[in-house]
């Protein structure tokens, strides 16, 4: 099968080992960078993988309405699809949109509970039981520790892991490499990756895992071009 293929071939095996198998059900991660370094590409690419293994995923965005998500769910789609001989990539398509829903939502005018009730409503209600929870463009400056508490609480009563993007500048992190802006809640954040603009590739890096904070290179790269999630022996080609 092309999709056993992929999920075997993914890069996302490395990325799941070297933060202990991945995300657990109730745990949240992030994944922080400035802005364009591929924050967005790293989560579209971790649900795909979900979604590949015909589970499905909970995609809501803050920043950009869902046209944008979808272009970049196309767009890696078909990169993924590049050096794979395949010749049922709609059915592997139409299968990957039913495992999906897209929301967006504006952070300003609801609450974090009011979004949660909307995804609690589709999850019992709506008879859709993700097991994954991607967050794109929220704000951490208007977060504090109760917001993200109710987060995991969810997140656990739910069974859903919960990848978040964090948009930081370069010199807004601590000494640990954990941004300032989740510093008085980090423990209840239990992966932090850092993504660092190199001069012809994207570094990904583990910064905490759980209770290790040891600064760890992941032996994977974002294409600068693509911006497609690699091994490094891929890129030395």
């Amino acid at each position: 099968m092309v999709t056993e293929e992929l999920i075997a071939r993914s890069p996302v095996r490395i990325f799941e080992q070297s933060i202990n198998g991945g995300l657990n059900k109730g745990e949240i991660g992030i994944v922080t960078a400035p802005s364009g370094i591929g924050k967005t590409s790293v989560l579209v690419q971790i649900a795909l993988d979900k979604l590949l293994q015909d589970r499905n995923v909970i995609h809501i965005s803050f920043t950009q309405h869902t046209d944008y998500v979808l272009a970049w769910y196309e767009n890696i789609f078909k990169e993924t699809l590049t050096n794979v001989n395949v010749d049922n990539d709609i059915e592997i398509k139409n299968k990957l949109i039913k495992n999906r829903v897209l929301m967006h939502f504006n952070q300003e005018k609801l609450s974090v509970e009011q979004i949660l009730r909307s995804i609690r409503a589709l999850i019992s209600e709506g008879g859709f039981g993700a097991e994954q929870l991607i967050v794109d463009g929220f704000d951490f400056s208007r977060a504090n520790r109760d917001i993200i508490k109710i987060v995991q609480q969810f997140a656990k009563e739910s069974g859903l892991s919960v990848w978040f993007s964090c948009t930081v500048q370069e010199t807004d992190y601590d000494s640990r490499h954990i941004p300032y802006t989740v510093s008085n809640y980090e423990d209840l954040i239990a992966v932090v990756i850092v993504l660092t603009s190199k001069s012809d590739y994207i570094e990904l890096s583990v910064e905490k895992n759980r209770e290790n904070y040891a600064s760890i290179p992941l032996k994977l790269r974002l294409d600068s071009q693509t911006l497609l999630i690699q091994k490094e022996a891929q890129l030395q080609l």
